[in-house]
């Protein structure tokens, strides 16, 4: 009988553990590697300087320029974690300037375009140091840190509000949205004025943004005008969907005076429930809410005379914000039925503001123009990211 004990079945995770635990073994190759990129980078500078001396170490000649000068070491963040100690030679007369990466430069590009880029893509300037712990080895970006990176986006952000733009939407959405902003003694709240196109394709974007002091014509004005000086001509807009902004209506019969209009059903509910009174504010709301989901304006002309025999007599004020811009109110009827709940609210740029409002919760308020700027590109420049790649199903099944 054979003493041999049967072999037991060995998977690849168990030769694996054999080997060497897999985080500890990842971590000593980043470590190699840091290591062999240091070496590579000092002898890199070491040559740069024999270069620029015109002289080897120890090497006498009447043509060379100057002679060494020690070293002196700092830190550089690289992809690959923090290189410490990393050598840089001098030489005695200071003028060699090493090649290797710009003066006081304490980060690869690579590392700061990665900042930039979780910063668009949301993650808040306090997180960002987290995020990076785990790759660079130690924890190097504050939040001020980040912010001073992050400015480098400015350049971004004026391009965005100067590029070209194509005359490709049918419906334009326009709205303004509040932000808290610094003052010199206390805070306010100051409008961010928003554009936001659909294609007839459902290719979403959020066309522009402009801070201003109010929504007045003017400021609206400033705005449309600049998109239809850009190529946002309007030939193809065959909706534009408001809220009841006096200075934003006066703006577009000036900018855009032949599109229809819809005004935001959201916009006008909230208006309507401020002139009820709490207990009945649910089935007002309730009634009211079936005057636009009816299938024609038929049946909608129906829904509202139900509704306002209901509570003309209770609410006048209410019945009438309805009334006086119930045409409006209706234009969503012309188009398509898959189109009309994405058309009859400016509800889509809300939505995309409690993002702007979500990020900068733990701030309360923003510093300066230029951290508001920063924020909302950032955000709007991933959404558009996100949702090029993506259009709206509703559309694509209507084409």
């Amino acid at each position: 009988m054979s003493m041999l004990k049967p072999l037991t079945k060995i998977n690849v995770a168990d030769l694996w553990k054999e080997v060497k635990d897999e985080d500890t073994l990842w971590g000593d190759l980043k470590q190699e590697t840091r290591f062999l990129l240091k070496n590579l980078l000092a002898g890199c500078m070491k040559q740069e300087l024999k270069t620029y001396l015109n002289a080897g170490r120890h090497e006498r000649k009447e043509e060379r320029v100057s002679y060494r000068n020690g070293c002196y070491e700092r830190s550089l963040d690289t992809e690959l974690g923090v290189i410490e100690g990393l050598s840089i030679p001098r030489s005695r007369d200071g003028g060699f300037k090493t090649k290797v990466f710009e003066s006081y430069q304490r980060r690869q590009e690579a590392v700061n375009d990665s900042i930039k880029e979780m910063f668009i893509h949301g993650v808040s300037a306090r997180q960002v140091g987290d995020v990076l712990e785990p790759l660079l080895g130690k924890k190097i970006c504050s939040a001020q840190t980040v912010s001073n990176i992050v400015k480098e986006l400015d350049s971004e952000v004026e391009t965005f509000h100067k590029r070209p733009l194509e005359d490709k939407y049918t419906y334009l959405f326009l709205d303004g949205i509040y932000l808290s902003k610094k003052k010199a003694i206390g805070t306010t709240k100051k409008p961010v004025l928003v554009a936001y196109g659909i294609t007839m394709e459902g290719k979403r974007e959020l066309i522009d943004y402009r801070q201003a002091n109010s929504e007045s014509e003017g400021a609206w004005f400033s705005l449309l005008d600049d998109l239809y000086h850009r190529g946002l001509r309007g030939n193809n807009l065959k909706l534009i969907i408001t809220d009841g902004c006096k200075g934003l209506l006066a703006a577009l019969d000036m900018a855009y005076p032949y599109p229809d209009r819809q005004r935001c059903w959201a916009h006008k509910m909230r208006n309507v429930l401020n002139k009820v009174r709490k207990k009945d504010q649910k089935e007002v709301k309730d009634r009211a809410i079936k005057i636009y989901l009816a299938e024609n304006r038929k049946e909608v002309i129906e829904n509202y005379w139900e509704w306002a025999k209901r509570w003309r007599e209770i609410y006048p004020k209410a019945v009438e914000c309805i009334e006086k811009d119930l045409d409006e109110l209706l234009s969503f009827l012309k188009f398509p039925e898959e189109h009309r709940v994405k058309i009859r609210t400016t509800n889509a740029i809300e939505r995309v503001f409690r993002e702007v409002r979500k990020r900068t919760r733990p701030m309360s308020t923003f510093n300066n123009k230029e951290s508001c700027d920063r924020i909302i590109f950032a955000l709007f420049h991933f959404m558009n990211e996100k949702w090029g790649k993506k259009p709206l199903k509703e559309f694509t099944q209507n084409s």
